[in-house]
């Protein structure tokens, strides 16, 4: 059993503190030093590529992580001192469900839907195709538009629904059935030889919602939406009472529980000998 804790944190609105509500003062230096412990690995679990992830360390002075896993779990990195690797072992493990299909064979099927607007280039992958939709979209609606064309073309798929509040506008990443945050953690987990006890994961949205509501120990931010907060505690399943989803409220060590506060305070309590790494 690993004698260190892994770390997997989303980024916008989870650890980066780029939404509306304020950020307490020196909770990022305090996961800062979190980070820097020899007991502890950290993981970015995001929907950005890699070069936005890049831009986000730099732009929020955030430590280097040791682990990446991006573009909304269709790629994982591991992180050494500037130098990214790719693994292709989880690359390789989505090919066969999409066969030939790539994100652009996507758009064609997907082109009349006019309620969907392609993302930026940079926002789309081998594994992942995105769109801008209206915020006040009927999901489920969208959902069973989607869907038949997908079963048509004879691909397993998922589609994560999420909301920039940034932006005011909702998000959809059609997916490879297993490409999520959940199933590229556990990846990781497996790979790495650790169990739930030493994992804690972190996150705001809707794209959060398959970890938050799993087997792994979760903690979603004080700055959540209230939707999604409702949502994640409806869907998370009695069975992993000993993983329940812990909703941070904010007064740990006098901060709101906003984004990096979140994640400490979620940490803590988890792992309440962590407290005294913060201080």
């Amino acid at each position: 059993m690993p004698d260190t804790l892994l770390i997997c944190t989303d980024l916008d609105r989870t650890l980066l503190p780029n939404g509306p509500q304020p950020e307490s003062p020196r909770a990022r230096e305090r996961f800062a030093l979190v980070a820097a412990r020899p007991e502890v690995r950290t993981a970015y679990v995001t929907g950005r590529d890699r070069n936005l992830v890049e831009a986000a360390i730099e732009e929020y002075a955030i430590p280097e992580p040791d682990f990446v896993i991006a573009d909304v779990g269709t790629s994982v990195y591991s992180v050494n001192d500037g130098a990214w690797a790719l693994w292709h072992s989880w690359y390789e493990s989505l090919a066969g469900e999409w066969k030939s299909f790539d994100g652009k064979s996507l758009h064609a099927l997907l082109a009349d839907l006019t309620v969907l607007k392609p993302q930026e280039e940079t926002k789309q992958g081998r594994f992942k195709s995105s769109y801008y939709a209206p915020e006040s979209s009927d999901v489920e609606q969208l959902k069973n538009e989607i869907g038949p064309r997908l079963e048509e073309a004879g691909l397993s798929y998922r589609i994560i629904w999420s909301i920039d509040e940034t932006l005011e506008v909702g998000l959809v990443d059609v997916l490879p059935e297993h490409a999520s945050k959940l199933h590229a953690i556990e990846f990781l987990m497996h790979r790495l030889h650790y169990e739930n006890a030493d994992t804690l994961f972190a996150g705001d949205s809707g794209n959060d919602l398959s970890v938050l509501c799993s087997h792994i120990p979760a903690v979603l931010v004080a700055n959540a939406t209230e939707e999604v907060r409702r949502e994640a505690q409806q869907l998370c399943d009695p069975e992993h009472a000993e993983a329940a989803l812990y909703c941070a409220r904010g007064g740990f060590l006098e901060m709101n529980g906003n984004y990096s506060a979140g994640i400490l305070e979620g940490l803590v309590h988890y792992h309440p000998y962590t407290a005294r790494w913060m201080r």
